[in-house]
């Protein structure tokens, strides 16, 4: 029987995935329900204290079209900045721009269109936005060298995606608002606390490769402690931000089920025990976004916000 030759006696390696499917790896789409949840409570909280109570779709779409812009742009770019760290790092060394999926060109491109995507819709909403812009694109592009130069990282990841609110606030009314700040400072204060836990998982990689982080400086049940630290904080702004804006009923019973979340969150993650890391980190985060923006939203409605 004739052999066959060696290229032909092995399977042949999966096909490499097309530019844009990779680039939407990259920017990890799902992963906007931590920050679009927040945004849209932030706009239409903003469209109801507003004298008409009504909803503006034409503001709400620019609004999802600017944070999945800058949300996507800052993935792209702290993949692109962060791809010689990841390939050291078994966790990530599969990652689109480390095996080549993508190519940093493409990455570069794909960071400039969702750029554009942001700044476009920031300039459609009102020249405020579009001023206030860059205040938002820079946390976003500093945040992956911030392990390069500190052990908090996490603190500048908080301050970006604390614009989110703010900045859809400021989409429908064109001023500043406090109320605003509470809610942004809520998201920002949150989204550093998990990040937090998520970073305890490097811990070894990170201290051996150099890495800075919360965890590979002071260890990770300081790391942890820390972060249940940011989330009692996160709870006394969302508490804050609902008495400010005047929640009803519906708005208080998500902050109860919020609070829940986050004492089941940190049952599952104890210094001697990460296995129920992700676990902790996207679904119980992810729900807590989607939740409290649901409780937000009924709250609203029955309070007299009109859909049409």
């Amino acid at each position: 029987m004739t052999a066959l030759p060696a290229s032909a006696s092995q399977p042949a390696p999966p096909a490499m995935p097309g530019r844009l499917r990779a680039f939407l790896n990259v920017v990890m789409f799902e992963h906007s329900v931590f920050a679009l949840p927040f945004a849209y409570t932030a706009s239409l909280t903003a469209m109801f204290l507003a004298e008409g109570r009504r909803v503006e779709w034409g503001t709400l779409g620019l609004v999802t079209a600017a944070m999945v812009g800058l949300r996507s742009f800052a993935m792209a770019a702290n993949r692109i900045i962060d791809r010689e760290i990841d390939a050291r790092n078994p966790r990530t060394r599969g990652r689109e721009m480390v095996t080549g999926a993508l190519s940093v060109r493409a990455g570069w491109v794909g960071a400039a269109l969702t750029l554009l995507l942001f700044l476009g819709a920031a300039a459609l909403l009102n020249p405020l936005c579009l001023v206030l812009a860059p205040v938002a694109v820079v946390p976003m592009v500093v945040y992956p060298y911030g392990k390069r130069f500190t052990d908090f990282p996490h603190a500048i990841l908080g301050l970006a995606q604390a614009a989110g609110p703010v900045g859809a606030w400021l989409a429908v009314t064109g001023t500043w608002s406090w109320d605003a700040v509470l809610l942004g400072l809520a998201v920002g204060v949150w989204i550093g606390g998990f990040d937090l836990i998520y970073a305890c998982q490097d811990i070894t990689t990170d201290r051996a490769q150099g890495v800075r982080s919360f965890p590979a400086r002071f260890g990770v049940a300081a790391a942890l402690r820390t972060a249940r630290a940011c989330h009692a904080v996160t709870m006394a702004l969302l508490i804050w931000y609902a008495a400010a804006t005047d929640a009803g009923p519906w708005l208080w019973t998500g902050l109860a089920v919020v609070a829940g979340a986050f004492v089941y969150e940190h049952s599952l993650v104890k210094p001697h025990d990460l296995s129920r890391l992700n676990r902790a980190f996207f679904t119980v985060n992810g729900f807590v976004g989607i939740a409290l923006f649901a409780f937000a939203l009924t709250d609203l409605l029955v309070r007299g916000l009109t859909v049409f």
